[in-house]
């Protein structure tokens, strides 16, 4: 079983930015207890700040892959070029949110992406990946 897990901008400073929101562990510190959980599954791990650069890994694994873990980041909330994406991929796509961005500014409470995706999660912080993965592995 092979997953991608695909972080989009700003993410890259986990561990650093906001940490009241987001916590003080890095996802690159994160990973490799995920790795150890799902032993299993071969997890490949992506990052990009740039919209167009995480719709071209999208499409080059979205039909070999058996699932995508998908935090977009404020991407979420803004790009029907994504949600246009996901609705051509073959694999099942999990959306995933580190806060609860219901709790967050209003801008937040609406994503482009869940009507495409098979799934939502937010709030757990990183373990929403582990919940998002549980929904992928079963």
């Amino acid at each position: 079983m092979k997953i991608l897990i695909m972080n989009g901008p700003n993410l890259n400073l986990l561990g650093v930015r906001e940490p009241g929101i987001y916590g003080d562990s890095s996802f690159e510190s994160y990973l490799p207890k995920l790795q150890q959980r799902y032993p299993q599954v071969e997890l490949e791990y992506y990052q990009s700040n740039i919209e167009g650069e995480m719709i071209n890994k999208l499409q080059e694994v979205g039909f070999t892959y058996d699932g995508v873990v998908l935090n977009a980041g404020a991407y979420t909330h803004t790009s029907v070029a994504l949600h246009d994406c996901i609705r051509s991929l073959k694999c099942p796509v999990i959306e995933v949110h580190i806060s609860n961005v219901h709790q967050r500014e209003e801008f937040r409470h609406h994503s482009y992406l869940s009507p495409a995706c098979k799934g939502v999660i937010c709030g757990f912080g990183l373990d929403s990946y582990r919940l998002a993965l549980e929904g992928l592995v079963g």
